[in-house]
């Protein structure tokens, strides 16, 4: 199966989970992320702004300000199709909306790059090697490259957005590890794989 065959499939699976059932994954998998030590640790975390079938990331975010850290989410530019973060104080205000759903920061304070620990990155799907696939835009793995970024990557999504093995390509940039609704599952791609505390064979959410 090609990357595009891929996506219409994990978008439908997406699609498919009920609203109800969805909110409750995302508080399971909230939970799970602040459980990690890469968050626990971090002073500056860069989370995202969910699209409508993604994990609700609003909990965690919540939960970082109440223990005082810094939180960024990504600002995009659609015409340089490169993406920065800025921090952001209130979930409420300060956004515009795409038609997508997407909402993007209007200004903000800009992050350097070394300052920032830890990078929740949302995307279609994960597989047990730490790869992920986006929705085609290499956003991430731009944002990714940049040699000045030192955060841990944390893939963050549901459980049924974990298959078998997604296709990759040279510029493709994995994360380390991955926090679902029901797992944490550590990788060998990076810092995160050699300071975890859980197994690398992976913790079951509650």
């Amino acid at each position: 199966m090609n990357k595009a065959q891929l996506r219409r499939k994990l978008q439908n699976c997406l699609l498919a989970i009920p609203s109800e059932q969805r909110s409750e994954k995302s508080r399971k998998a909230c939970r799970n992320l602040v459980s990690i030590s890469q968050f626990q640790s971090a002073s500056t975390v860069m989370m995202y702004l969910s699209l409508p079938d993604e994990v609700d990331t609003s909990e965690a975010i919540l939960h970082a300000w109440q223990l005082g850290k810094v939180v960024v989410v990504p600002k995009v530019s659609w015409q340089q199709r490169h993406m920065i973060a800025v921090q952001i104080n209130s979930l409420e205000t300060g956004f515009s909306t795409s038609a997508s759903g997407l909402r993007n920061p209007i200004e903000g304070m800009p992050m350097p790059f070394e300052e920032i620990d830890l990078v929740v990155t949302p995307a279609l799907g994960f597989d047990r090697k730490g790869n992920r696939l986006g929705r085609g835009g290499s956003y991430y793995d731009r944002f990714f490259a940049n040699a000045e970024l030192k955060a841990s990557r944390c893939g963050f999504g549901f459980a049924e957005q974990l298959v078998e093995t997604i296709p990759v390509v040279e510029h493709d940039e994995p994360v380390d590890l991955l926090v679902t609704d029901e797992e944490i599952i550590y990788f060998n791609n990076g810092p995160a794989a050699s300071s975890c505390d859980e197994s690398r064979r992976g913790k079951k959410g509650e």
